[in-house]
């Protein structure tokens, strides 16, 4: 039987990832802080230790060794190093908004504010990928992506990275949909929806995310020292997700089309996936060679999702609610709609006196 480590894998990949490694036969070894029960199909042996810490990590793994090591938690490059001698095979997780420029510095208060318009369908190669930024978690990343494929080069191990979208699904850290959920458990009709609705950013259901990495587990010679990123086939304007949330719900959002640029600087009051101002979307061509397609579509992925929390609720004002960023502060938004009505009345009124030309078409062909 062959051996895995996965270091992270109770939360929202990572679970499906070492189910599907033990359907796969594997013997899975679970390596994290602890903080986190989780469920299996099956028993694995659990390590504690922080993998944030590379000499928290040796004596841990002192003796061992694994055929796989999938790293999808922790403070990546000190995994890997202290992997070396102990697998030949890694598949590693990182975030893909910090490797593209223009997709927002992740460390900003407001990481939606710092987006910039960016084309659609950015390749794993996309010059955005290596374009100059002084952000330094961006930084950061690229760096950590750049000694993973010099491990690579250099015969230390057989390496695949991916690149993670925003993740949704139940036993999420950080569950987007939860602030339509409880809007709707509140029933809150009113719901601010910058700019129409009419980004579209990169989402992927957990079990898709994990059958993309599974993927790799079982193609390690196509797979070997490449780069995938990952996310749904099929994206969402986040009208869309706003519609599709509401009939699952069975409740009737009455959204509110206010422009970016008519709201105050570290404006909050709406979900926060409904604050992105540009779109940030991946291509997928790379890994459709590798044979991924969703395995669930958006619409049951959801309805999963929403159902999760339905019954799952994040307590009020809890540490994990309160990471979302949204205060859910409806006197407030009252207020704003109250002030943004009469000012779009107004605006609308002084326009029709304005004197202007008077245009008169008509189709250019005759009918």
């Amino acid at each position: 039987m062959q051996k895995a480590l996965v270091v992270g894998g109770s939360g929202v990949t990572g679970i499906h990832i070492v189910n599907g490694l033990l359907a796969r036969d594997y013997e899975v070894t679970v390596l994290n802080r602890g903080m986190h029960a989780a469920e299996f199909s099956r028993g694995v042996e659990c390590l504690q230790a922080n993998p944030y810490e590379k000499e928290a990590l040796l004596p841990v793994l002192e003796g061992r060794t694994f055929d796989l090591a999938v790293i999808a938690y922790g403070r990546l490059r000190h995994v890997m190093k202290s992997l070396v001698g102990k697998t030949e095979r890694i598949i590693s997780v990182g975030g893909a908004a910090p490797v593209y420029k223009g997709w927002g510095e992740m460390m900003a208060a407001n990481p939606w504010e710092t987006t910039r318009p960016t084309p659609l369908f950015l390749s794993e190669t996309h010059a955005l990928a290596t374009a100059e930024t002084k952000d330094p978690f961006s930084m950061a990343v690229r760096f950590t992506e750049t000694e993973l494929f010099a491990a690579h080069q250099q015969g230390l191990f057989n390496i695949t990275h991916f690149r993670y979208p925003l993740v949704y699904g139940p036993n999420n850290i950080c569950p987007a949909e939860w602030g339509l959920i409880r809007r709707a458990r509140d029933k809150r009709a009113p719901l601010i929806l910058p700019d129409g609705g009419l980004a579209i950013v990169s989402r992927g259901y957990a079990e898709n995310v994990a059958h993309a990495v599974l993927l790799a587990v079982d193609k390690p010679r196509e797979s070997a020292g490449e780069t995938y990123n990952v996310c749904d086939e099929r994206l969402l304007y986040n009208h869309e997700w706003v519609s599709l949330v509401g009939e699952i719900l069975q409740h009737r959002f009455e959204p509110v089309d206010i422009p970016f640029d008519c709201l105050p600087s570290g404006f909050r009051a709406t979900p926060p996936q409904l604050l992105y101002r540009h779109h940030c979307v991946m291509d997928l061509s790379r890994l459709k060679k590798l044979g991924y397609r969703d395995v669930v579509s958006v619409e049951h992925a959801l309805e999963k999702t929403v159902h999760w929390y339905m019954n799952n609720p994040l307590p009020a004002e809890g540490e994990v609610e309160q990471n979302l960023g949204d205060p859910f502060d409806y006197s407030y938004e009252d207020a704003l709609l109250k002030l943004w009505h009469a000012h779009k009345n107004q605006f609308a009124e002084q326009l029709e006196q304005l004197p202007s030309v008077k245009v008169v078409w008509k189709h250019p062909y005759q009918h």
